[in-house]
């Protein structure tokens, strides 16, 4: 039995052995398997996961770049009716061609009849000057003929401006003949106040009624003795008025501050109104015509474009072809729509 049982043995450990070998291999065959199964799973998994991904992310890709498109667009168009709308605004209020030349022709034409009627009036005043320079010279001649009228000769005596040895008299001796010989003025006699009973009665003496005395004049010289300065009585009679706060102010100070505040605000905006083009807020107001449209300077109407035609000096039988049409939004401003947005 021992030597049937060492022969069988090598036997057995060789099965056992390939057994184990062949159950190692297949099993290593089954994992693999396995293994590649779940790597095929995991690849279709991850496959379908990513492509979700990418599919989402492409969507928001997409709506940034449609919003970013739809942004410049957006903001082209604003430039565009900001840049028109500034061009009209400017040309129409600022640099006005036509408005600015009819100011300069008026200023020119201002200028030109101020300039003429200053040189009539230096011309006056140049001629009312030698006027009165002869005048003064004539009257000096007469005031010297009439002091020197004692020099006229008689019909005894010729006198020194008619001596008997000149062909004809000199001019002063005419002057003299025609002026009068100057006299000196008596003094005024004061009359004295009458105290009687008539003059009482019938009001004409100075002490019927009583009257207000008047200062006399203060003299520049400095008083001797124990009195003020000069400068100083002068302050003080003829000081100015010095109000206090309540009758300074007045009243409705506030209420015209917030008036002068609100017109210079006006002053400051183009338009006081908003800009509604889909309601008929302003339908029944009253139109009421800037500074520009109400000055004397003839302004261009709204209907009027900025390039005036006159077919008398075209070089072709076409007119002018503008770039740029007209902006008709502005003259259908306030019009056309309603609070709905329907056109009337």
């Amino acid at each position: 039995f021992t030597t049937l049982a060492s022969v069988v043995d090598p036997f057995r450990i060789k099965e056992n052995d390939a057994a184990v070998k062949i159950q190692s291999w297949f099993e290593g065959c089954q994992v693999r398997a396995y293994v590649r199964h779940l790597n095929r799973i995991v690849t279709i998994i991850q496959k379908w996961w990513r492509s979700f991904l990418g599919r989402k992310q492409y969507q928001v890709t997409v709506q940034v770049a449609y919003y970013t498109m739809m942004m410049n667009l957006y903001n082209a168009m604003a430039v565009r009716i900001q840049r028109r709308w500034r061009g009209y605004r400017v040309r129409k209020y600022l640099f006005n061609y036509y408005y600015l030349k009819e100011y300069l022709r008026v200023v020119s034409e201002t200028n030109d009849a101020i300039r003429k009627a200053l040189e009539e009036f230096a011309e006056m005043k140049e001629r009312e000057e030698k006027k009165a320079n002869l005048e003064r010279e004539e009257k000096k001649r007469d005031y010297q003929a009439r002091k020197m009228h004692y020099l006229l000769s008689t019909k005894q005596i010729p006198g020194i401006y008619n001596s008997p040895f000149r062909k004809e008299p000199d001019p002063w001796e005419l002057q003299l003949q025609k002026a009068k010989p100057l006299t000196h003025r008596r003094p005024k006699v004061k009359q004295k106040d009458s105290t009687s009973l008539n003059d009482w009665l019938a009001c004409t003496s100075a002490r019927s009624f009583p009257r207000s005395e008047i200062l006399p004049p203060i003299n520049r010289k400095q008083c001797q003795g124990p009195f003020r300065d000069i400068t100083e009585v002068l302050e003080q009679r003829y000081k100015p008025l010095e109000p206090t706060l309540w009758v300074a102010e007045p009243i409705d100070e506030l209420k015209l501050a917030r008036e002068e505040l609100r017109r210079e605000e006006w002053l400051r905006n183009v338009n006081d109104n908003m800009f509604l083009p889909f309601s008929s807020y302003h339908k029944n107001e009253k139109y009421i015509p800037s500074m520009h449209l109400s000055s004397k300077y003839c302004p261009i109407s709204h209907k009027e474009q900025f390039r005036s035609e006159n077919p008398k000096k075209w070089i072709c039988d076409k007119d002018f072809q503008t770039v740029l049409p007209s902006f008709e939004l502005f003259s259908k401003y306030g019009k056309l729509y309603s609070k709905a947005g329907q056109i009337v």
